[in-house]
């Protein structure tokens, strides 16, 4: 905070640096505090805004975090990450799930082959009921990309359908690639796995 910002851009760098710090100890208050004011200065940043975003997931307020994605959306309509992070949020609390899957798409359609947002519409499809869709698109997520969030989606999947010895590899391997990871933790926890 003490360091000096000469230009506008150093500023903005600072405060993004600041908040990138504060979600790493996970002071997600604090880091929505430090966006919001810079944001009554420069209150079209999409990158600020996408943080302010994602702090106000980590707090629990979706609403708030649905506002600022649609937001970023109409202020830049190729933000795949917006689309993306809107689409897997709706997915995730099981609401919109028609729209949820439009969006994920268009997040495709913006960055094909990306295993993030192919894990999105992995999960849209399982909300949906889709699980033989799901699994074939969590597991080439999966394939692409060895991360334990796509790992707990893809173990859900499997678990649900049965293939309970597959379920448990994808999450020991995940849990040893990182063992404090917060939503293979949470998804074990209400599996009761």
């Amino acid at each position: 905070r003490a360091l000096p910002a000469g230009t506008p851009e150093q500023a903005r760098e600072k405060t993004l640096a600041e908040v990138q710090v504060l979600r790493t100890v996970d002071r997600w208050k604090e880091a929505s505090s430090v966006l919001t004011q810079a944001l009554s200065k420069s209150p079209d940043d999409v990158d600020m805004l996408y943080e302010l975003a994602m702090a106000q997931e980590k707090m629990g307020r979706m609403d708030e975090l649905e506002r600022l994605l649609r937001r970023i959306i109409a202020l830049k309509p190729d933000h795949h990450h917006a689309h993306n992070a809107l689409g897997y949020s709706m997915a995730d609390r099981g609401v919109h799930l028609e729209e949820a899957r439009v969006l994920v798409l268009r997040a495709l359609e913006l960055q094909p082959g990306d295993p993030f947002i192919t894990d999105s519409l992995g999960w849209v499809e399982f909300r949906m009921g889709n699980k033989q869709s799901a699994l074939a698109i969590l597991q080439r997520a999966y394939d692409t990309k060895n991360d334990p969030e796509i790992a707990a989606h893809l173990g859900e999947v499997q678990w649900s359908l049965g293939l309970k010895d597959k379920a448990m590899k994808v999450w020991r391997d995940a849990l040893k690639a990182d063992p404090k990871n917060d939503l293979l933790l949470e998804t074990l926890k209400r599996l009761k796995v």
